[in-house]
Parts: C-alpha cells; sequence; structure tokens
C-alpha cells in the first residue's frame, strides 16, 4: 500500500463507483482509469495474493463477478496500486501480481507465433511489443518467475502449467532460449543453461 493509514473507504462503495462508471463509459471495454484523477482517499485492507485470490479484511472475495469488476478499475501508479473511480481513488496491496495468466492458445510458429494469455479475471491478451513477457529469477533458489504485460502497467504471473507449455514450444536464437510472439523473440534463459 502507499503507507497511508487504512481509512474508511468500503469495498460496498467501490464496487457501486465502478458500476456507476462502467455504465457511464457505455462501452463493453474497460473503464477509462487512465483519465480519471480522482483524490487519494486512504488504504482499504484489500489484497490481491500472489495466486492471484482477492481478499477483503482477511476474507476471500468468492464472488468472480466482483473480482471481475475490481479488476477493472485496477490501476497501477508507480510502485502503488489502487481502485480508481471517477470520484474515489482507493489503495490496495499486491503480493506480486495483480493477475495470474492461467492458460494460453498458440497460433503460427515461428517468429510468426501469437501466444494469446488468458488471465483469472478473463482478460486476454496476445504478447508481443506491447505485451512483453519476461522472466524474473529468486535470487536464492533460482526459481524462474513469469510474467506476461495485460495492460498499463499491470502484469500476470503465468501460472507452473503455462510456464511448463510454454518451455515445450521455446526456441534458441541468439544465445537465448526464449519464446516468439508477435514478431517478438522473448528471451526465458541463456541457451547455455538448458539442461537435457
Amino acid at each position: 500500500m502507499s503507507g497511508e493509514k487504512i481509512t474508511s473507504p468500503s469495498a460496498t462503495g467501490i464496487e457501486a463507483a465502478a458500476r456507476a462508471a462502467g455504465k457511464a463509459a457505455k462501452t463493453r471495454g474497460l473503464p477509462p482509469v487512465h483519465l480519471w484523477n480522482p483524490p487519494f482517499s486512504g488504504d482499504m485492507d484489500m489484497r490481491i495474493a500472489r495466486d492471484g485470490t482477492w481478499f477483503h479484511e482477511g476474507t476471500p472475495i468468492n464472488r468472480a463477478e466482483l473480482v471481475r469488476l475490481f479488476s477493472t478499475i485496477l490501476r497501477k501508479d508507480g510502485d502503488d496500486y489502487f481502485l480508481v473511480t471517477p470520484v474515489e481513488k482507493v489503495g490496495i496491496t499486491v503480493d506480486d501480481a495483480p493477475f495470474v495468466a492461467v492458460d494460453f492458445d498458440v497460433a503460427g510458429s515461428g517468429p510468426d507465433q501469437i501466444l494469446t494469455f488468458v488471465t483469472n479475471v478473463g482478460d486476454s491478451v496476445a504478447a508481443g511489443p506491447d505485451a512483453p513477457i519476461r522472466v524474473e529469477r529468486d535470487a536464492e533458489t533460482g526459481e524462474p518467475s513469469p510474467y506476461v504485460m495485460v495492460r498499463a502497467g499491470l502484469e500476470a504471473l503465468i501460472d507452473r502449467k503455462s510456464f511448463y507449455r510454454l518451455v515445450d514450444i521455446g526456441a534458441h536464437h541468439e544465445g537465448w532460449f526464449g519464446l516468439w510472439s508477435g514478431g517478438t523473440f522473448f528471451p526465458l534463459i541463456p541457451s547455455d543453461e538448458m539442461t537435457g
């Protein structure tokens, strides 16, 4: 969170404002959160866990429709995450990435290949120059954590089963093992670190 104390913004109030904003947008697309600049209303006891589970006051939010609604008004400013409506900006905690890529489809092959990821909240994104894939490795264990950009600085952690499938279709290019998508090669690890 942004370091401010937890204040009175309520999930119910944010939900109502998000629904109103969505209706006002009159489109099936995402609300234009990048255009909204309401005053900061404080931090809310809301957290997105590494596995993509949303919590409010320590309790998982089990309503998929509500999680999806909140995900449409999520914005990242610097290193902080906020739920933003035209009238309110509320800080929340994100343990890792706000979304999880739970599956993907492959079309084509080689440089013409397109990898289209689906997230736990229903977003779909084709990896490419505007939606890069990257891997971070744990400093102690070396364990890889792969991510794909979904929108406006918001990434999805690629789940383990999808990552294993990606490794199966990976390729070597200029000393790296990685993935082609949208005409772009995304390096994962140096080729000389590949075993087997």
